[in-house]
Parts: C-alpha cells; sequence; structure tokens
C-alpha cells in the first residue's frame, strides 16, 4: 500500500490541483523570479493561511524591515488581526516571543528583522560567513523546537548571499540544505532570478539540492504585463506544468488559463 504523502496547501486557487494537493510537508522549494512577480507575498500568503489554521510559521527577512512588511500585507488586504505576529529584532528577546507563541490562542507567524539584528550585533562583519549563518540556524532552531513551528521562509537567498561570503558553494549549501531538511520544515527559500531569466538560482547547485522549484516571472501580452507561474519540479508529485496566470484579487491568490493565454 502507497502511503500518503501529508501536504502542505500553497493557498492559490487551482494551482494546489496542479500539485496533487499542495506542497508535500517537509519539503525545501525555491520559490524563483525576477523582481516584482509576488514572491514575498505568495510565500507570507502561506504563512498567513496556516496561521488561521492554528500552525506556527517563522518568516526571516534579510532585507526589508517588519514594519515595512507589516504595511504591505495590511495593504494587500490581508486581515492581520486574525492571528498572532510576533517580531524579533533583538535576540535578546527571543525567549518572550517564545513564551508568547506559545501562550496565543491562535496560530502564530514569527517574523524575524535581520536588518534590526545586525544594527544590534556590531562584532559580526558582512561577509562573516559562519557568524551570520550561525545567528540564522540558531533562530530557526529555537522556534522550531520551542513553538512546533512548521513553516519557514528565508527572504532571500541573494541577500544571504551578500551577508555572507561562500567560499565553497556546492559544500556550503549542500550544508545549510541538510540543516533545514533535519528540522523538519517545510521550507520556502526565496531566489532572486537575473533579469535575462538564465538561472534559478545564483550557484544553481540550489535547483539540484531544492526538492521543489515554483517559477514566477512577469511576460508582456499585448499592451499589459502579465505575472505567471509554473512548476519547474516538485518530488514526490506528479504534477502539472503548465503555465498558470497569476492573479491577486480580494486577498486570494488564483492561478488561471493553465497552459492558454489570458483573456485581456
Amino acid at each position: 500500500m502507497v502511503e500518503e504523502i501529508e501536504r502542505v496547501k500553497t493557498y492559490i486557487q487551482g494551482f494546489d490541483e496542479a500539485l496533487q494537493g499542495g506542497i508535500p510537508k517537509g519539503h525545501l522549494i525555491l520559490i524563483s523570479g525576477t523582481a516584482g512577480s509576488m514572491k514575498s507575498s505568495l510565500t507570507f500568503n502561506i504563512l498567513f493561511n496556516e496561521a488561521k489554521a492554528g500552525r506556527v510559521g517563522l518568516y526571516i527577512s534579510l532585507e526589508q524591515s517588519y514594519d515595512s512588511m507589516y504595511k504591505h500585507f495590511l495593504n494587500m488586504g490581508m486581515n492581520l488581526d486574525l492571528i498572532n505576529i510576533q517580531h524579533i529584532n533583538d535576540l535578546g528577546k527571543i525567549d518572550e516571543v517564545v513564551n508568547a507563541t506559545k501562550s496565543s490562542d491562535k496560530g502564530t507567524i514569527v517574523v524575524a528583522d535581520m536588518g534590526c539584528i545586525r544594527k544590534e550585533i556590531k562584532d559580526i562583519k558582512v561577509g562573516d560567513n559562519k557568524s551570520w549563518l550561525n545567528v540564522i540556524k540558531n533562530i530557526v532552531k529555537k522556534v522550531k523546537m520551542e513553538t512546533a513551528c512548521t513553516n519557514f521562509v528565508l527572504d532571500s537567498l541573494s541577500a544571504l548571499y551578500t551577508l555572507s561570503r561562500f567560499e565553497a558553494p556546492r559544500v556550503e549549501l549542500f550544508y545549510i540544505f541538510e540543516f533545514l531538511r533535519d528540522m523538519g520544515l517545510t521550507t520556502y527559500l526565496i531566489s532572486e532570478m537575473p533579469l535575462d531569466r538564465s538561472k534559478y538560482s545564483q550557484y544553481e547547485i540550489e535547483d539540484f539540492l531544492a526538492d521543489g522549484i515554483i517559477y514566477l516571472r512577469l511576460t508582456p501580452f499585448r499592451r499589459n504585463i502579465v505575472r505567471e507561474i509554473s512548476i519547474v519540479k516538485m518530488r514526490a508529485t506528479d504534477c502539472n506544468n503548465d503555465v498558470f496566470s497569476l492573479e491577486f484579487k480580494n486577498a486570494q491568490f488564483s492561478a488561471l488559463y493553465g497552459g492558454q493565454n489570458p483573456l485581456l
């Protein structure tokens, strides 16, 4: 008897059906695309809907501030009062965040604002690979082990590469991916694609290490720019690789017109 795979929804109408119901729990997924393709919004929306279902997610932002993110998602129409949001901007107060998460009767998104944390930790220099990676790993481990966190977003790999200097990317990325697998988290790694769309990730080894790749892009169509989404690969899934138009209306993502041109 084939064991049924537990899956995490993307909460994109019409897209989970292309994934046999969603992303296999515990998978590491590259969310790859050019600037403006809604990579951060899509991954936060997954954590938001998972939190509404009572679960805990961790979002580590290496560039955008917590205040900026909060305003952006409010403007998208997300009712953030429905969930518990906790903000890590000081590593010395992480226990307070963990306790507030455990005591809440709502699902939670824990947002770690690395911009604030970088200002706080002045003795770690940009490019100090092991130190910054250890800070990120310690946050992930703490939140996972003490709050039963199930979903994790790192925004973004490109910012991580700027923050840290990888001398042997193939080896170091292997150990980062293995660490995340050992944590048992369903992980979304946001990857900035170059404008020429020549590759899904900076070092390309990420493509092989990841369990899945979801590709978002902006495509000119007539006098408009259409957002599109497709599944490049997804292990343990009989997926539909059609290109879908990606729309966001009334605080809901939808994938439309699979394999067809949108009716503009």
